[in-house]
């Protein structure tokens, strides 16, 4: 669980720099100076498999439907999305609890 939720974390923080600093800077305001902010989409790019892989264990242990796999997945290439589905993931784990 705490793997998943460093993950979730880290991912949702990257996918935020990502969306809202790297990809403006690129096409709308500064592009002779985007490869300052280049690094963001190579850490994000590096980090999100192992995004995959926790959730993918986290689902398989809390014994997830496929499509609630999937949907947890793809939680994180969304900026908010990866911070709801810790949050739902950490709800589900006390109840079972």
């Amino acid at each position: 669980m705490i793997r998943f939720r460093v993950m979730a974390i880290y991912c949702g923080v990257m996918s935020l720099l990502l969306w809202f600093v790297n990809v403006p800077t690129h096409y709308l305001i500064f592009k002779s100076t985007h490869h300052y902010f280049t690094w963001i989409a190579l850490v994000h790019g590096f980090t999100y498999p192992i995004y995959v892989l926790a959730a993918f264990h986290y689902c398989l242990k809390a014994r997830k439907s496929f499509a609630s796999t999937i949907i947890f997945i793809l939680a994180g290439t969304l900026p908010i999305a990866s911070f709801i589905a810790e949050r739902r993931a950490i709800k589900e784990f006390k109840a079972l609890a």
